[in-house]
């Protein structure tokens, strides 16, 4: 498939992060078909341009590729391997890509479903939230036949700034789950730091301005640590997702007999937030968590 402007693109999926990158998409001049859950939510892109669809099927059978941008690894093989859904009703050739962050065991029997009807599959989780969502500054990590990926490259520029084929089917997704354990990792010693400076009585901007330029730089720092400073606990990336990916890399570390006792102790933490009501909260909300357990009423 050669792609160019009469490429129909097909989008499933507009919640935080997707309706920004599927309007990227629409912003080039791309024709678009849309479906998502909750019909509101793609008024954005039909303000664009979109074409409205009534189901995951309606979109398989309008588009040339599809995307999909859902929550749950549920939801993933209910878009794509439910009877009547998106490879059942995908024209043959019809290149299908999940950008959903899912079971990497999960990606790869969708590739082998969709390829016994002659459809194609990549797996292209994405890291950067929100803000790469509205940015187009996404990191795309993509498996699946590399013929098939290379031919979507130029969509997935629309996208992202750092786009990277990591291999066989369900590559992408593992590469998902070395992003999220290392993003724990960063999570929580973002927020034990901010928690230390408070009760040390420093004043956290300038605390933040010393130490996000030194070897403790990251994303959560730059991106997440003002957030906070605002009482801004608004999501760009929910709660309740990142329970969910830590789950699967849990979950795929017990398959292959390896321990991540850091990882598990930083979901736990997480389970407390979400017992705190605030699953449909951003990941920063990690906070409001450990101050409930330090005593800090804020």
């Amino acid at each position: 498939m050669k792609i160019d402007q009469s490429t129909k693109i097909g989008w499933i999926g507009t919640g935080v992060m997707g309706k920004s990158m599927f309007g990227h998409l629409l912003d080039k001049g791309y024709q678009g078909f849309v479906y998502t859950r909750t019909p509101e939510k793609a008024s954005p892109s039909m303000e664009k341009g979109a074409v409205w669809c009534n189901s995951p099927a309606d979109v398989a059978q309008q588009a040339d590729i599809v995307f999909t941008m859902v929550g749950f690894p549920d939801d993933v093989r209910e878009v794509y391997l439910a009877p009547g859904t998106l490879i059942d009703s995908a024209k043959p050739g019809t290149i299908l890509v999940d950008m959903t962050t899912t079971n990497p065991s999960l990606a790869v029997e969708i590739y082998r479903n969709a390829l016994s009807k002659g459809v194609f599959t990549i797996d292209a989780p994405v890291s950067g939230g929100d803000v790469g969502a509205r940015n187009a500054t996404l990191s795309i990590m993509a498996g699946g036949d590399r013929e098939v990926f290379d031919n979507i490259m130029s969509l997935f520029e629309i996208m992202g700034k750092k786009i990277v084929y990591q291999g066989k089917a369900g590559s992408g997704q593992h590469t998902k789950m070395c992003n999220q354990i290392q993003i724990a990792g960063t999570m929580i010693g973002m927020c034990e730091s901010l928690l230390y400076g408070y009760k040390a009585g420093l004043d956290l901007e300038t605390m933040l301005s010393s130490i996000s330029g030194g070897a403790a730089a990251c994303w959560s720092l730059d991106n997440l640590a003002p957030r906070i400073l605002k009482r801004d606990f608004e999501p760009g990336f929910f709660v309740r997702h990142f329970i969910k990916d830590m789950g699967i890399a849990l979950e795929e570390a017990r398959r292959m007999k390896i321990s991540l006792p850091g990882l598990a102790l930083v979901q736990q933490l997480y389970q407390s937030v979400s017992a705190l009501g605030y699953d449909e909260k951003g990941t920063q909300a990690l906070m409001l968590a450990l101050e409930n357990l330090s005593g800090i009423p804020r």
